[in-house]
């Protein structure tokens, strides 16, 4: 009747104790090899998000090189964007091992602790029930053999009595031993009939108690605790499901960043930048006009400055032992190594234009970081002259002073390099002049004079001693006059014209001299100005009466005369 109330539960394995202890050890066992196997996807995780972490930090454009300048581009900036994207993927994949550890890995580690105590109490209890019910049987088996020997004992004193009884032989004395021996016995084993019935009533109540009561409680907690036991393991999967799906979302808005970076690609965009990053700020040269050196005709010619063929050659010997470098034009390949000089005079004008603003920016960010540093400290120092006892206001004073300095290097460092960038914009050609090519014959003397003083300005050097893209050949020049009959003792040194003095100038900065035409001058000297700056950045100076030349304008400080200005 117990059975049929209790159901479906364990009862029914009452005699299968050590065989359901075998089973709830599987059982745990079981769960301790699922925990193992979501701690090593908890590993694979982390060592895969490592793993990407590192594929996209390795792939990331390094600072100040060359992946750094690409990144100007669509598809440069797509690929960075993915990286980034890449990042936070793997960020997600961190996620997933950080949520399996904490909602499985743990849990299941703190139940398993509760798990195996739940089961050795319940083992324990159903051992101890085992025990007294062993303990019951051996007293009720040991009252069952002392009842039997006793009642043998009784029988033979029976036996004994009444064999003395029937013998005329023996005394009345014997007999009467006998006889009381006999009941002796009796009475014995009449005790141990009631110490055995009573083991016995006591025995079958233990043991009906033990399989009907104490050991179906027993197994019905087994039982429960079994049943937690699996659907703990099935929460725990679902968990493990869980965990992957709540990053899908965010998984799929990184690959939808990705997918959003490859679109945002446009070739005509990469090419565009491609002709902003490169252009030169030439011109195109133009059409070579025809000579004719037919019978009458005087050879006088000259090569064109603006010609390809000047400037493929290397640098020419001049008349007065100086050199002239080719320009830089398209598809001639640039022989300059390394950095270059500091005004960037290497680079074609546009190019150099675009590096010396960037240059400026730079320093202008330097000198405001310095200025705001500075406020800072001068805000600090008036709260220590307010309150003495946070600090000394004269120790912000040497560090004041260091700034000051650093914002006045800065600020000539900037004046230096605007001045570059002044001449640069001053010598780019209008795209709205059309391209001429000069050659032949000079048509009057005013056009021979303006080709000579245009040459000697563009054969003058930058403030290091090359801008490249701006000269051309002096020798040639001077070979065309050479040819004129008109200008045959123009460049004669003893019949050369002396220029007269139109004021004075400062130089601000040190400049070195190299190329024919210029003149080395030293920061603080003061000279002479013979010729104004014509827009093409340099100024004609006098030191004295046989030392005169071009310096750059922005390197001197011009003061003209009243007269001179007028004019």
């Amino acid at each position: 009747m117990m059975e049929e109330r209790m159901g479906n539960c364990w009862s029914y394995t009452k005699d299968q104790f050590d065989n359901l202890e075998k089973h709830t050890q599987s059982g745990i066992e079981f769960v301790e090899r699922y925990s193992k196997f979501v701690k090593e996807r908890s590993e694979i995780e982390i060592s895969y998000a490592k793993q990407i972490r590192n594929l996209s930090k390795k792939y990331q454009p390094k600072k100040n090189s060359r992946e750094d300048e690409e990144n100007k581009y669509t598809s440069c900036r797509a690929f960075l964007s993915t990286l980034n994207e890449l990042n936070d993927y793997a960020g997600q994949h961190e996620v997933i091992a950080e949520n399996l550890t904490s909602q499985i890995i743990t849990e299941l580690s703190r139940y398993l602790t509760e798990l195996k105590a739940e089961r050795k109490s319940h083992f324990h209890d159903g051992r101890k029930a085992q025990q007294q019910i062993e303990s019951s049987w051996k007293q009720l088996e040991s009252s069952k053999r002392r009842f039997e020997r006793d009642c043998k004992e009784a029988d033979r004193a029976q036996q004994y009595f009444e064999r003395m009884d029937a013998d005329i032989n023996v005394t009345k004395a014997d007999v009467e031993k006998a006889r009381q021996q006999a009941q002796m016995r009796h009475q014995i084993a009449a005790d141990s009939k009631t110490e055995y019935s009573n083991y016995l009533t006591k025995f079958n109540q233990e043991q009906n108690e033990h399989y009907y009561t104490l050991i179906p409680n027993i197994f019905q907690k087994l039982q429960e605790m079994e049943e937690r036991r699996i659907e703990r393991v099935g929460v725990s999967m679902k968990t493990y499901a869980e965990v992957d799906r709540e990053v899908l979302p965010i998984v799929g808005k990184c690959l939808d960043g990705m997918t959003k970076a490859a679109e945002s690609i446009e070739p005509k965009t990469d090419s565009k930048q491609v002709v902003e990053s490169y252009k030169s700020g030439f011109e195109p040269p133009g059409d070579v006009e025809f000579e004719d050196y037919g019978p009458g005709q005087t050879m006088k010619r000259t090569v064109s400055e603006t010609s390809l063929s000047n400037s493929r050659g290397e640098a020419k010997e001049r008349p007065g032992g100086g050199k002239s470098k080719g320009k830089l034009w398209p598809f001639i390949k640039n022989k300059n190594k390394g950095s270059g000089p500091e005004d960037f005079s290497h680079l074609p004008p546009e190019q150099r234009r675009k590096k010396l603003q960037a240059k400026i920016d730079d320093i202008n960010k330097d000198i405001q970081k310095e200025m705001d540093q500075k406020d800072a400290l001068t805000k600090m120092k008036g709260v220590y002259e307010k309150n003495p006892q946070m600090g000394d206001p004269a120790s912000v004073d040497p560090r004041l002073v260091e700034m000051s300095m650093n914002i006045e290097k800065l600020q000539s460092e900037v004046q230096k390099f605007e001045g570059w960038l002044a001449e640069v914009e001053g010598r780019l050609p209008s795209r709205s002049d059309p391209p001429r090519r000069q050659s032949g014959l000079y048509e009057s003397q005013h056009s021979n004079s303006t080709m000579v003083d245009n040459n000697c300005a563009q054969d003058r050097e930058s403030p290091d001693g090359s801008y490249t893209e701006e000269q051309s050949s002096e020798t040639q020049v001077k070979v065309a006059i050479a040819n004129t009959p008109e200008f045959d003792d123009e460049f004669d040194d003893g019949d050369e014209e002396t220029l007269p003095t139109i004021g004075t100038c400062k130089a601000v900065y040190s400049f070195e001299g190299h190329n024919e035409g210029t003149i080395s001058v030293t920061e603080g000297e003061l000279l002479f100005v013979i010729e104004q700056d014509k827009g093409d950045g340099w100024t004609r100076v006098r030191r004295n009466e046989e030392e005169e030349g071009y310096v750059p304008t922005s390197y001197v400080e011009v003061f003209l005369e009243t007269n001179a200005k007028d004019s």
